[in-house]
């Protein structure tokens, strides 16, 4: 982003440069949760236990799979 493209309320005087570099460098991803799916999974530790449980089981049916193709 540009100078130019900076508005005049934007007040960074209190912030931290690079707080969230290391994170960020390490493959942190950021995603946008929908407010009706938010309402049940409020915050990052939800989300990655919801999606464990998912992947657990996405998991059982690969293995499933490649047991009677063999």
């Amino acid at each position: 982003m540009s100078d130019s493209e900076m508005l005049d309320e934007y007040d960074f005087n209190n912030g931290t440069k690079g707080k969230y570099a290391k994170s960020y460098a390490e493959g942190t991803n950021v995603i946008v949760i929908d407010p009706d799916v938010n309402q049940y999974f409020p915050d990052h530790d939800s989300v990655n236990e919801a999606l464990r449980s998912l992947l657990s089981i996405v998991k059982r049916q690969e293995k499933k799979i490649a047991e009677q193709e063999h």
